[in-house]
């Protein structure tokens, strides 16, 4: 998949589905949005899930830092981005990040702001690695998302805490792209 397809179903569809029970999966699949984060997984079920998901015409993510029983230096992107093949990643990791470009996988650098210093170093971070896309946790800081979103000049994603869709329409006006949730009635919501 492309990263233009990738954008387009991001700001088309832009509530994702973040999805940390495998159970959870097929109810993801049933959904509008085109795009699903994968927050669990080992190195024996995730190629089955991201097969099933692909095969949904849907776009799989990855999320590295939570995957179990796969290295995570060059070797480990390498294996993802070839055996596994998912549609991108997601990491707090800069290396993982300029690993996973180098395998042509569409990368998201999350972010957690829980300070200023921690928003400062975001910023360098982003710039340096360059990334396809930013996610910052947590979603319901309005301010912050808008600040990154001017800073940074990425396709930013928001995510964590969101409960209700008044706080999904915040991280939208911001300048967020799209909004990762784990609540599952929050999943068809659409502008």
């Amino acid at each position: 998949m492309t990263d233009q397809k990738i954008i387009q179903d991001l700001k088309s569809f832009p509530v994702i589905p973040a999805i940390r029970d495998i159970e959870r999966v097929n109810i993801a699949l049933s959904k509008k949005p085109k795009c699903i984060f994968l927050l669990t997984g080992n190195i024996l079920n995730i190629k089955k899930i991201v097969d099933r998901v692909k095969e949904s015409n849907k776009t799989v993510f990855l999320h590295l830092d939570l995957l179990e029983g796969i290295s995570k230096d060059s070797m480990g992107i390498k294996y993802i981005a070839q055996e596994i093949k998912p549609d991108g990643i997601i990491t707090t990791r800069a290396n993982l990040i300029n690993y996973a470009k180098n395998e042509g996988l569409f990368t998201i650098q999350r972010i957690f702001v829980l300070d200023s210093l921690a928003l400062d170093t975001a910023e360098k971070t982003v710039k340096s690695v360059n990334p396809d896309a930013v996610e910052i946790l947590p979603a319901v800081i309005p301010k912050v998302i808008g600040r990154i979103c001017r800073t940074v000049r990425h396709p930013v994603i928001a995510g964590g805490l969101i409960e209700n869709t008044a706080e999904v329409e915040a991280a939208i006006k911001e300048g967020a792209w799209a909004i990762s949730v784990t609540k599952e009635d929050i999943w068809d919501y659409t502008f």
